[in-house]
């Protein structure tokens, strides 16, 4: 009989990271089923509660990011906490950090000291550089992940300069490798008797997480001589592959790799004699001759409007999508029937639409979430699995621990 739960149900991760790529690693975890709390200083502090969107003084990032999770507060900088911190983590699975290089050791909680109090702890640490070279200390954000992995130089006009999205995507990508890293060491971990089960530490760097993602550019340079640069939304590896502007002005990707989809799509056009032409006849010639084939391809698209080249390109099974905003997400039926968007709950606003989480597993129902956890909001609740009664939370809360 199925489970209703989600995979990761009965993992308990802290989450001490700051901003969105290691939060949102552990978020994507409870996405999928794993209890995370939320550690802050006691003041908060965390930039992301600032960070654009906020509405009315309401951070929105910050509850779109840290869906799901319980809030606790404590400074760790401090003796008694961190003694209330090494008592904390001997309860959890996963601890996720984003610090620079050397700060947790400073504080007397490096990996020695977190494995004599919990041998099985995976620890997650993401940095902009890694744990070790030049760069290791090096403070890193999204964008600069991006340029120095060589992201960066493929976005923009070839005559124009490179350019970042208005996202931080070096971020979030960040994030997905740390999930998929977590899943796996505790596949590792959990696969071994109990006696034998050990913790790991895991050491990601946000520019090698982008760099990844660039799979063949480095054997391109060495055995073509070519540094790939931006070339607009033109691909330089198939064709056609670009964004046309419609005659009442859409903007439509369209993607005809393979011989069969570029038939289509010179069907669609009713210039089906293109497929014979010699510039055009397999992929390669294509990309030799992308220009050339782009003049056809957008000339098209000039002379109708939007409906009619969507009808024509739907006819022909041409892959094909008007690009979106996200109040196109919103309103698209195929989207709403999927449900992609979730609303979470919030005591500020009610509720608060966010997506959904990925993947689905069928058969199972993702619990319902909260949005992201006031700084403290659950200190009584999870300093009470530790026998700490409300004189004891006062006491610390007055000394500024918690």
């Amino acid at each position: 009989m199925e489970t209703a739960h989600y995979p990761l149900h009965g993992v308990r991760i802290l989450d001490m990271a700051t901003v969105f790529a290691g939060p949102f690693s552990a978020t994507l975890c409870g996405d999928l089923g794993a209890e995370v709390v939320k550690l802050e200083l006691p003041g908060g502090g965390d930039s992301l509660r600032t960070l654009a969107p906020v509405h009315d003084g309401i951070p929105l990032f910050w509850k779109t990011a840290n869906r799901g999770k319980k809030g606790i507060s404590l400074d760790v900088r401090k003796p008694e906490g961190r003694a209330l911190f090494l008592r904390l983590i001997r309860d959890f699975d996963v601890l996720v950090e984003n610090f620079r290089t050397g700060t947790m050791d400073k504080w007397g909680l490096d990996l020695a000291t977190l494995h004599e109090h919990n041998p099985r702890l995976i620890v997650l640490r993401i940095t902009g550089f890694g744990q070790t070279g030049p760069y290791a200390r090096r403070p890193g954000f999204a964008r600069i992940f991006e340029s120095m992995s060589g992201f960066a130089n493929l976005t923009g006009e070839p005559d124009g300069p490179p350019q970042h999205m208005n996202y931080p995507l070096g971020d979030a990508v960040a994030g997905l490798f740390g999930a998929f890293a977590i899943s796996a060491a505790l596949a590792e971990r959990n696969a071994l008797p109990a006696a034998q089960q050990k913790g790991v530490e895991i050491d990601l760097s946000a520019t090698e997480a982008m760099l990844r993602l660039l799979d063949p550019l480095a054997a391109e340079h060495r055995y073509t001589g070519e540094a790939r640069t931006r070339t607009g939304s033109r691909a330089t590896y198939t064709a056609p592959s670009n964004v046309y502007k419609t005659a009442d002005g859409h903007w439509v990707t369209l993607v005809g790799t393979g011989d069969a989809i570029f038939a289509r799509v010179c069907r669609a056009m009713d210039q089906p004699e293109l497929t014979q032409d010699p510039r055009f006849l397999t992929n390669t010639n294509r990309v030799a001759n992308l220009v050339e084939l782009d003049r056809y391809v957008e000339t098209w698209f000039r002379s109708l409007p939007y409906p009619e080249i969507a009808k024509r390109l739907e006819e022909c099974e041409v892959p094909f999508s008007k690009i979106y905003t996200i109040a196109d997400v919103e309103a698209d039926p195929h989207f709403q029937a999927r449900g992609v968007l979730v609303e979470l709950q919030d005591p500020e606003l009610g509720t608060v639409p966010a997506p959904a989480p990925v993947p689905r597993y069928v058969g199972r129902t993702p619990a319902a979430m909260t949005t992201g956890p006031q700084t403290g909001q659950h200190n009584r609740e999870i300093y009470a699995r530790l026998g700490m009664d409300e004189a004891q939370l006062e006491a610390f809360r007055a000394a500024g621990i918690i």
